[in-house]
């Protein structure tokens, strides 16, 4: 399986972004944008998957990408129904899914769709997807909100905290099945995870906003003020889940969600970008404690990843408030195409089996 190549497609609302690997060593990458003007003629996200396919064939053609010595392509995945994590051959179950659309329409619904429409016309291709967000490893306290109307879900940045995790256990010399870790991915959204001998037992779920605010998510809000808001006629739905994800966090105080920004206008001087950024870090570290009040304080390494742990007064914040717990470990950014490039790696040296999505 050495000579076989791996494809790996990440679709976002505007772009593609697909690389191939062989081995561990990236031969290619490139991030294909599209025009609204293009998307606009497509009622559904799922309907671009024809139109962005044969773009990546055209890529991968002018690139002289050997398309028939691929073996394994890996989609990033989408809002399919909860599953464990792993690798998932894409079957008829898994395309009928992310179809429909079943946690939600997302262009990430897209990679298993354009995986193996890719891989069925190549001789030695299969196609995967490899821990979507939707992964839901939870224990059943996790799963309890306080009213039976509501229940907790697992929706967080599954594919990198995976990734960095097993990355840290490697280089440690241990598996990451033998070791309890808290993985904060920090991005436009943010994810605080407690990993237990390789399960994410809880976390906030990031895609609402829950735990901590974000560049872009208000994060958990006072309920009792949220309630009244909703019902003051003020705003629509709409308009609330927008100021909930999309325009909350620093969007809402300081009108950007660029991070590196906010650093740069708190150290300059200004006291308000200072507070809120300031604070986003406090909330990222009680959530931090938090967790590892799940692992019974059992924390082997706290792991903070994600494109705004390249800041180092970020960074340095938490740590200051949580290395008490345990050892702090930096990973700055994110590399989505690596990690799902691992994941096919690990089903072409048989290092794992593919999950069957039912």
């Amino acid at each position: 399986m050495d000579n076989l190549l791996i494809l790996t497609i990440n679709p976002g609302s505007t772009s593609t972004k697909i690389a191939v690997y062989k081995g561990n060593k990236q031969l290619f990458l490139t991030n294909i944008k599209h025009s609204s003007e293009e998307l606009d003629k497509f009622k559904k996200i799922t309907d671009q998957y024809e139109f962005r396919k044969q773009i990546i064939i055209e890529e991968l053609k002018t690139a002289n990408i050997p398309i028939n010595e691929i073996g394994a392509i890996v989609g990033r995945g989408g809002l399919v129904k909860p599953i464990s994590s792993g690798v998932y051959a894409v079957n008829e179950a898994l395309k009928k899914d992310l179809v429909i659309g079943v946690l939600g329409q997302h262009a990430s619904n897209l990679g298993g769709l354009i995986a193996e429409d890719i891989a069925k016309n190549l001789p030695n291709a299969k196609a995967y997807i490899a821990d979507p967000v939707v992964v839901d490893e939870l224990e059943e306290m996790a799963r309890i909100s306080g009213h039976p109307l509501f229940e907790r879900i697992s929706i967080f940045h599954a594919l990198n905290q995976k990734a960095i995790a097993r990355t840290h256990a490697t280089s440690v010399s241990k598996k990451y099945e033998e070791m309890n870790l808290i993985v904060a991915h920090l991005g436009g959204g943010i994810s605080v995870g407690a990993h237990k001998k390789g399960k994410v037992i809880d976390v906030n779920q990031a895609l609402d906003g829950e735990g901590p605010f974000s560049p872009e998510r208000s994060g958990t809000l006072p309920v009792g003020a949220l309630a009244k808001l909703c019902f003051s006629g003020k705003y629509t739905i709409e308009e609330i889940k927008k100021m909930i994800t999309g325009k909350g966090g620093f969007v809402a105080y300081l009108g950007t969600n660029d991070a590196y920004e906010v650093e740069k206008l708190a150290e300059s001087g200004n006291a308000k970008a200072k507070l809120i950024h300031d604070s986003m870090a406090y909330q990222v570290s009680k959530e931090i404690g938090a967790m590892s009040t799940v692992l019974k304080g059992e924390v082997d390494a706290i792991l903070l990843t994600g494109g705004i742990a390249h800041g180092k007064p970020f960074v340095d914040i938490i740590t200051e408030r949580v290395s008490h717990i345990a050892p702090v470990f930096v990973y700055p950014g994110e590399d989505e195409m690596k990690a799902l490039a691992y994941n096919g790696l690990m089903i072409l040296n048989n290092e794992i089996e593919a999950l069957e999505y039912k």
